[in-house]
C-alpha cells in the first residue's frame, strides 16, 4: 500500500493520460503477482542453466542401448523369429573374439498395443565406439548381412533408437519365469527431461518391492525426448494389483501430477518374450 501510495503521489506531477497509465500498470503488476504465485504451485521446479549435458545429469554409465521395433507383415511371424534367432546366434559367434560386443537384453512380441510388432533390446557396453565397430562388422560380414537382406521379406517398417539407462534405475537384468512385460513409451515436452528424471528418481522407489521395475531409459538418437519404462509382471492381474499398490503409497499421486504436465503423448504396449529372449 505504501508503495501504491507513492507511485500516486507521483503520478500527481503528470498529465490524466498518464496518470491513468500508472494506475493501470500499479494494478496490472499486482495481478500478475498473484498469478505467478499461483502458477509456482503448479511448476515441477525450476531448471537453471548449466553447462552439463542432460544426458550425463541423468545417466552416469558409458553404456548405451538399443532398441529395435519391427512391424512384421501379417501371417510372417514364425519365418521372421526363426530368421531373427539364427541371427542372435551368428552376432554371439561373430564378436566371440571382440572385447566389446552388442548383448542381447530382451527379445518381445507385442500381445496388446501394436500388433504384429517386435522389440529387440541390445546393450552396448563400451558406449558409442562399440556401436560403430559393430556396425562395421554388420555392413562387412556376408553372414550377417544376408540375415538382415533376408529379414527385410518379412517386415512393414522398421525404427530404432539409441539409449541411455536412467542412473536411478535398477540396472537391467535378466529374469526367469514365465513373465509378461509392460513398455511404457513416453513424449515429453521438449526441456523437460530433468523435471522427469527430478521426480522419477523420487517415484521408482514407490515401484520396486516386487521388482517389477525391469528398465529405464530415454533417447539420445533417433526420435528424441521419448522416455520408455519397461516393468515386469507374472501376469495382467499381478500388474493391476501393483499399479493399485503404488497408488495407495503416500507420494505417489503427487509424482504423477508433477509428470503429468510434461508428457505429449504415451502409450502403453504389453509384451511376451520370444523364445531366444535372454530374459522370460
Amino acid at each position: 500500500m505504501a508503495a501504491r501510495a507513492m507511485l500516486l503521489r507521483r503520478a500527481a506531477v503528470f498529465s490524466p493520460p498518464v496518470q491513468h497509465f500508472l494506475n493501470v500498470r500499479y494494478l496490472s503488476t499486482g495481478c500478475i503477482a498473484q498469478k505467478d504465485n499461483w502458477l509456482n504451485k503448479l511448476l515441477v521446479r525450476k531448471i537453471e542453466p548449466t553447462k552439463e549435458s542432460h544426458s550425463r545429469m541423468l545417466s552416469d554409465k558409458e553404456v548405451i542401448f538399443e532398441l529395435q521395433a519391427h512391424n512384421l507383415k501379417p501371417g510372417t511371424g514364425k519365418p521372421y523369429l526363426e530368421n531373427y534367432e539364427e541371427y542372435v546366434k551368428a552376432v554371439v559367434d561373430k564378436f566371440a573374439d571382440k572385447p566389446v560386443h552388442p548383448e542381447l537384453q530382451g527379445s518381445w512380441t507385442v500381445t496388446v498395443g501394436d500388433q504384429d510388432q517386435c522389440l529387440h533390446l541390445w546393450k552396448y557396453a563400451g558406449g558409442y565406439s562399440s556401436i560403430d565397430a559393430a556396425n562395421k562388422l554388420f555392413a562387412s560380414d556376408p553372414d550377417l548381412s544376408r540375415l538382415i537382406q533376408d529379414r527385410n521379406q518379412y517386415l512393414r517398417q522398421r525404427s530404432n533408437q539409441y539409449l541411455l539407462p536412467f542412473s536411478f534405475w535398477p540396472p537391467v537384468s535378466p529374469r526367469e519365469g514365465g513373465n509378461i512385460y509392460e513398455i511404457r513409451s513416453y513424449f515429453l515436452k521438449p526441456g523437460t527431461m530433468i523435471e522427469w528424471g527430478n521426480n522419477w528418481s523420487r517415484a521408482i522407489h514407490f515401484r520396486q518391492a516386487n521388482n517389477e521395475a525391469f528398465g529405464g531409459f530415454f533417447s539420445q538418437v533417433g526420435r528424441l525426448y521419448n522416455v520408455h519404462h519397461i516393468w515386469c509382471y507374472k501376469s495382467l492381474e499381478d500388474r493391476k494389483e501393483n499399479r493399485e499398490s503404488a497408488w495407495r503409497k503416500p507420494g505417489w499421486d503427487e509424482v504423477v501430477a508433477y509428470t503429468v504436465p510434461l508428457i505429449k503423448e504415451y502409450y502403453s504396449r504389453i509384451l511376451l518374450p520370444t523364445s531366444f529372449s535372454p530374459t522370460h
